[in-house]
């Protein structure tokens, strides 16, 4: 409501021709859709959901308790950050973040690192030691209660949140996504009235389409949307 407001309100902005997003993007971008249908023209949410999935719930309460079983936590009222509860909870994520055969191919190899050990040092630990610990929680508060239909528009009806998304619509999961399964995409795009679900076939999991990942995603990422745009 914020974002509309300051689109509307500051810029003077009627329509919006394309909303894109990765990972919680892509949540938002399912909101722009459901929320606004009249206003926004375009969507394209890659590696996301319109609405957290159980698991996707269960692996963030994974990645909770890594975070705070740490002793310098002190129920979030830490003096100090809780490096120790950092570590694990990046270390919880390279779990899950990119595939099995991710690792099977050793692609950390190919990127840059020297180890398997020195990609979770570097990559997983290090992404997060410079990061707050409470705004982390409050990032995956947000993430777990994603849900286009809650709301009073839509009252908890996700089947007819869906299906007031007027917008043309290219939906993008990755094959090996463990986060966002293409199969909860598949459900959402039967019920969205103008919608296409178009799969990432990578090995980069939930990564794949990241910024500034692995290009050869970032190219089939950016075919889709100069075609949508194009209609």
């Amino acid at each position: 409501i914020c974002q509309h407001r300051l689109v509307t309100e500051k810029f003077g902005i009627e329509k919006i021709a394309l909303v894109t997003g990765w990972s919680m993007g892509a949540q938002q971008t399912f909101h722009w859709g459901a929320i606004f249908p009249d206003m926004v023209e375009r969507i394209l949410p890659w590696c996301g959901s319109a609405r957290t999935s159980h698991h996707n719930y269960v692996f963030l309460e994974g990645v909770k308790a890594a975070l705070t079983a740490d002793d310098a936590w002190m129920g979030g009222w830490y003096e100090k950050p809780p490096l120790k509860g950092l570590r694990a909870m990046g270390r919880v994520y390279a779990g899950w973040a990119v595939s099995q055969a991710f690792y099977r191919e050793e692609v950390y190899l190919k990127i840059g690192y020297s180890s398997l050990e020195d990609y979770l040092v570097a990559f997983w630990e290090g992404r997060r030691l410079d990061q707050d610990a409470n705004d982390l929680l409050a990032m995956l508060w947000s993430w777990q209660n994603a849900d286009i239909s809650a709301n009073p528009k839509y009252n908890g009806d996700f089947e007819k949140a869906l299906n007031a998304i007027k917008a043309r619509a290219i939906v993008m999961p990755c094959k090996t996504d463990l986060y966002f399964p293409p199969e909860d995409s598949e459900y959402e795009v039967k019920h969205m009235p103008n919608a296409e679900l178009r799969p990432m076939q990578s090995i980069w999991g939930h990564l794949a389409g990241g910024p500034g990942f692995n290009p050869q995603d970032t190219r089939f990422l950016d075919g889709a949307i100069r075609e949508l745009l194009a209609t």
